[in-house]
């Protein structure tokens, strides 16, 4: 079993090169472009496996799998003011901490933006209520 077995691959379609692209969240710089799913998705994973090859036999470390890494279940995420407000203010009215009115929302399924849908299915959307937004990182 290679190292990038376990690496996160997504395929999507791309109507600016009219072809499925296959990418690799461990290694952004690397795609695939094929004319089907499986293809792309083939296509990239091979590619990081020769990636990952290519630096290990050249004493290069390569990146650990996302999904092999350990989290602590912390981030933190900042938000302007009035929206921290908001928040209190709805977590006393529920009886909650604002953490687990926080935590409660980012465990929803996503909103289904129109932007995000593809041929694998809706992805996430950043609009996820007032809690949401971007965040990234262990």
């Amino acid at each position: 079993m290679s190292r990038a077995d376990h690496y996160a691959y997504r395929v999507r379609w791309s109507a600016e090169d009219e072809a499925y692209l296959g990418t690799v969240a461990e290694f952004p710089s690397l795609s695939w472009l094929a004319e089907d799913r499986a293809e792309a998705f083939t296509g990239v994973q091979g590619l990081a496996a020769d990636v990952v090859e290519d630096m290990l036999a050249s004493g290069e470390q390569p990146p650990e799998a996302i999904a092999d890494r350990a989290y602590s279940g912390k981030f933190m995420v900042r938000v302007p003011p009035e929206v921290h407000r908001e928040l209190a203010i709805e977590a006393a009215e529920q009886n909650v901490s604002i953490n687990r009115l926080a935590s409660a929302r980012l465990s929803r399924p996503a909103v289904q933006g129109p932007t995000n849908s593809g041929p694998d299915g809706p992805r996430a959307s950043s609009a996820r209520s007032r809690v949401g937004g971007s965040c990234g990182g262990p």
